[in-house]
């Protein structure tokens, strides 16, 4: 009898001992402070692994969004292989600042992503400068099939409709346009400018 008491007072000093603990006090026995994690729960130390990581940052990179993993390939917001980037950058330049249309489609095809909607769509803008009606709306209907919500290409093919005298089906972009971004975009207020001119105007883009 004497003894079972002696465990007893034992054990209850243990135990005021373990409580008043700065490990305990710390939030121990299911995950809280580092220092007391119990060593009974099998997943703790996976949980403190958790905790100790960096949240993973998506850097937004030139001419895209940010990107997410799972996000599907081939989209509007996907270039995220830095040589892809340089390369599409490279052509990117010879177009809008030199105009050389034909170097500029060697360079997208050499990129060996003709089927992204931003290379497929420049691709098409290039022969359409060119003067190439019939290879540039096989571009833009690529781009278009890849991403049917691809703005940049439903204005550069709208752009193809008016210069092809097609000005319903110009319209018809301009309407996709709006769905897509509304009409404080500056796709759709550039389609919309080229809309208001008269038939036959040159157009800047």
């Amino acid at each position: 009898m004497i003894t079972a008491m002696i465990r007893l007072v034992t054990l209850g000093t243990f135990a005021a001992v373990l409580l008043s603990s700065p490990a305990f006090a710390a939030g121990g026995g299911g995950g809280g402070g580092g220092g007391g994690i119990s060593s009974t729960d099998p997943y703790a130390g996976a949980y403190a692994d958790q905790r100790l990581q960096p949240q993973p940052v998506y850097p937004k990179r030139w001419g895209t969004k940010a990107t997410h993993k799972g996000r599907k390939p081939n989209n509007q917001s996907s270039i995220g292989d830095p040589a892809f980037a340089a390369g599409y950058r490279v052509a990117y330049d010879t177009i809008y600042e030199r105009n050389d249309y034909a170097t500029a489609i060697a360079q997208l095809k050499s990129l060996g992503h003709d089927d992204h909607p931003n290379v497929a769509n420049l691709i098409g803008y290039s022969y359409r400068k060119l003067g190439d009606y019939e290879q540039s709306q096989v571009w833009y209907e690529r781009a278009l099939k890849v991403d049917p919500n691809h703005v940049l290409t439903w204005q550069y093919y709208g752009l193809w409709q008016l210069e092809r005298g097609n000005r319903e089906q110009a319209l018809y972009h301009l309407s996709r346009i709006a769905a897509i971004c509304g009409t404080d975009c500056e796709e759709y207020r550039s389609l919309a400018a080229a809309l208001d001119k008269p038939t036959g105007t040159a157009l800047a883009y």
